[in-house]
């Protein structure tokens, strides 16, 4: 697979309802390009995949929107909708915040969000303009040695 049918393979599972597995994910991971930090930066809306990760719909009980990439250094990386529509930085789930660095993760270096105080790391590749595939690495977020994908679109 290359990048742009990993690409279209991403449209086409969006188009579908979002469900996949996990070894799909991963193959369309291992097909695109890596991203800088600063390439992402602005405000993301966010999406999962249904895979029967058991991290799955965790996001969406607490309202999740998506994430906010204001600077390298200043990340707010759950961002929820309130039951008024607005938009509000959840930092109790967060523990705090984020910043953006350039980490490897499979054999390749690539832009990903550290949270200040969890032991997650959410590594990115572009699937799209202005989208994002998204992987949550780290202790606590592994189900069965799987990790958890998501999709950001830029807002």
């Amino acid at each position: 697979m290359d990048a742009a049918e990993a690409r279209a393979r991403v449209t086409a599972i969006r188009e579908s309802g979002g469900k996949a597995t996990i070894d799909e994910l991963d193959e369309i991971w291992a097909a695109l390009p890596t991203v800088r930090p600063d390439a992402i930066l602005g405000t993301w809306a966010g999406s999962e995949f249904v895979t029967g990760h058991s991290f799955e719909g965790s996001l969406a009980r607490v309202g999740w929107y998506g994430k906010t990439f204001a600077s390298l250094t200043d990340v707010t990386p759950i961002v929820c909708r309130a039951d008024d529509g607005s938009l509000y930085a959840n930092i109790e789930l967060a523990k705090g915040g984020a910043s953006l660095w350039s980490v490897e993760f499979r054999g390749e270096t690539t832009a990903t969000m550290v949270y200040d105080r969890r032991p997650i790391l959410d590594h990115f590749k572009p699937a799209g303009e202005d989208t994002l595939l998204g992987v949550m690495n780290g202790r606590g977020v592994l189900d069965g040695g799987r990790h958890y994908y998501f999709l950001l679109d830029r807002a």
